[in-house]
This record gives C-alpha cells, sequence and structure tokens, in this order.
C-alpha cells in the first residue's frame, strides 16, 4: 500500500471511534513510555478498565510518580505502580525484566510505547545509535553508534522478548490470548531504505554506522526505524506457533501533539513547519492513545486478524508496498536474524526462553 500525504490529511481530518473498552478485572497491564503524551492517556484508559495491576515503566522517577498520582486522581484508580525503565541503557531492561518474571506470575497486555526522534546522532552508553536498539558495541565489529538504534528497535524487541515467557504464560492459563503492541507509525510508508543497506547482511550495523548516519540520512532515521518496528512484529508473530495465545501487533497512533519532536529537528524553519502542521492537523494525545487501545483489546472474537497486523484508525491496515515485497521480507528475515542475534550474544539466557517459547 502507498502513503500519500493527502491521505495523511484526510485521516487526520477524518472523525475517530470512541476509545474500545472491556473489563480488565485481575489482569496484568504493562505500559512502557507511561508518564507523558500518547501513552500516559493510555494508561488512563486502562487504569479505567479496573486491571488489578497497572505498571507504568518510564524513565523519569519524578515524572512517573506525577503521573501515578495524576491518574488515581482522575480515574480512581489504585492499582497504578511505577517502574523505573531507561530503554537507552541496557542494564535497567534486564532488571525490568528479571523484576517483572519475579514478582509477577501474569502478564495480559503489554504496550510498548517508548520512543525518540531526534536528528542528532548521539550513542548510548552501551555504544548504540539510540534510536534503534540496546546494545553493547562488542557484539558487532567496532562501530560508534548513534543513540536512537538503541531505543526504538533493539531495547524495544529485547524487552519484547524477555516478558514473552510471562505473555505465552498468561495466555495459557486463562484461556485468552495476551497482547503484545508495538507502537510503530504511519511514517513507515515513506521510508527508503537505501540499497546498500537492503543488500547488507547486517542491515542493523550499516545503520548504526557513524559514517553512514550522515545529516542526510538522520534527517529520516525515525522514519527508518519505524519501518523496523512494523518488519520485527511480522517477524515475531511468524516465529510464534499458532497454537500459542499471543498476538503481536504494530500500532499508528496517528500524527499527535508529541513531545517526541523535541529533539528532532535543529532547524528553525522545520521546526516552525512542524509547529503549524500540528496546530493544522494534530491529534491530542487523548485520541491518539485511542489506537494503542485498540490494539490491545479490540476483536477478541478474531485474533487471527489481529496477529502481525498493522492497526491504523481502529482497523487493520495494509502496511506499505516495500514491507509486503519479496524485498521486504527479505529484510524482514534479515533485521529478526541479526536482532536474535545481538541480543542472545548481550543476554545468553534469552536463547534457551526463545527456544522454548518460539520457532526459531
Amino acid at each position: 500500500m502507498k502513503r500519500p500525504f493527502w491521505a495523511l490529511v484526510c485521516d487526520q481530518w477524518s472523525t475517530l471511534p470512541p476509545v474500545e473498552t472491556t473489563d480488565l478485572s485481575g489482569k496484568t497491564v504493562v505500559v512502557v513510555g507511561a508518564n507523558v503524551g500518547i501513552g500516559f492517556e493510555a494508561a488512563k484508559h486502562f487504569a479505567r478498565m479496573k486491571p488489578a495491576r497497572l505498571i507504568l515503566a518510564c524513565r523519569s522517577e519524578s515524572k512517573g510518580k506525577a503521573a501515578v498520582t495524576e491518574i488515581q486522581e482522575q480515574c480512581g484508580s489504585n492499582a497504578c505502580e511505577l517502574w523505573l525503565l531507561d530503554l537507552a541503557d541496557f542494564s535497567s531492561v534486564t532488571s525490568f525484566a528479571d523484576k517483572f518474571l519475579r514478582e509477577s506470575d501474569r502478564l495480559d497486555i503489554l504496550v510498548m510505547n517508548a520512543g525518540m526522534a531526534t536528528g542528532k546522532y548521539e550513542t548510548t552508553t552501551n555504544g548504540w545509535e539510540r534510536t534503534y536498539g540496546m546494545i553493547l558495541e562488542r557484539s558487532l565489529p567496532p562501530l560508534i553508534v548513534s543513540s536512537r538504534i538503541q531505543v526504538n528497535h533493539l531495547a524495544t524487541a529485547l524487552l519484547s522478548l524477555l516478558l514473552l515467557p510471562r505473555l505465552v504464560e498468561t495466555g495459557k492459563k486463562t484461556g485468552i490470548h495476551s497482547r503484545l503492541v508495538i507502537v510503530a507509525s504511519d511514517v513507515h510508508y515513506w521510508a527508503v531504505l537505501k540499497d546498500d543497506v537492503k543488500h547488507s547482511q547486517t542491515p542493523l550495523a550499516k545503520l548504526s554506522n557513524k559514517e553512514y548516519c550522515t545529516p542526510k540520512i538522520m534527517a529520516v532515521r525515525y522514519f527508518d526505524s519505524k519501518v523496523l518496528n512494523v518488519l520485527f512484529v511480522r517477524a515475531l508473530q511468524d516465529h510464534i506457533p499458532s497454537v500459542v495465545p499471543l498476538t503481536v501487533n504494530a500500532v499508528n497512533p496517528g500524527f499527535c501533539y508529541s513531545q517526541l519532536r523535541r529533539e528532532m529537528y535543529a532547524s528553525f524553519w522545520r521546526n516552525l513547519f512542524m509547529s503549524l502542521m500540528e496546530k493544522a492537523l494534530a491529534w491530542t494525545p487523548e485520541q491518539g492513545s485511542r489506537q494503542l487501545i485498540y490494539a490491545a483489546i479490540a476483536e477478541r472474537d478474531n485474533e487471527d486478524h489481529m496477529k502481525g497486523a498493522f492497526v491504523s484508525k481502529a482497523e487493520v491496515a495494509e502496511p506499505s508496498d516495500f514491507v509486503i515485497s519479496d524485498e521486504g521480507k527479505m529484510m524482514q528475515d534479515k533485521i529478526w536474524s541479526e536482532t536474535i542475534d545481538i541480543l542472545t550474544k548481550e543476554v545468553p539466557q534469552l536463547k534457551s526462553s526463545l527456544q522454548e517459547y518460539l520457532a526459531v
């Protein structure tokens, strides 16, 4: 499916359906990146559905505490808990997962919402470009890589895979599919990966190489990271045996007012353009959060339709032509293989878990 700009405009001006709702009594929900924006609004919607536990995974303790307090006051929920998580820190991801697996006997819904969009090339303490992931540079040939590699792809994949056992076990115990929702974007329609990336056997290494990350490349890096999210979701669902009660999908929250763009553009004119775009087109964070809720709880009578799906405007949509092409499938397989190779080297115990729960 192609996605011209005018289609985005039409979608943004269309009327959204009301938020989906259900009874979450007895269930455990985790929302990553829940202290602000669409993640915070999604957490409020979940709180109104009365889950037994609602864990807000946030990087900032002060902002996370403020979010918990506001949800308690506005939604009358005492189920909210703040757990600290920094996707730009490898040890934080593993510590969060270890704690959760020790202390929580179920996980019904996991929403991976945290992300970043910066036009600058930055590295994490682990040595990877922050957009795409969380790994140590010894996993690959020596690279100096920027910070977005870390947050938007590999750290998201790592936490999802570390919590996979609890998602699967919960689905088996309850007889209801658990849901893993990864927040992507309709900007993946406009991602154009260069031929040297598509032809590389290690595209993540190529994408994170400092020499490759020119200012022109970094200007569209967020688009690239979102196509990786869609490819990873499709690959993960493909590797989950059909009998396993777990549904994974990617969701487009739409173009919303967001602090995510706070670091995206250094140019005054680009910032002015984006400000005008927001005023003309942007949804509120609450409107965007409805898409996350839909992906997490809707179409319970048709789980197969939601498996590996790209959800947009409260329905399953066809992803980009590249994603569904033969070339996209080849890239999907390479991204999956490289991601698993990297993460199992850095977290060796992950390998046995994947062998038990996935067809790898």
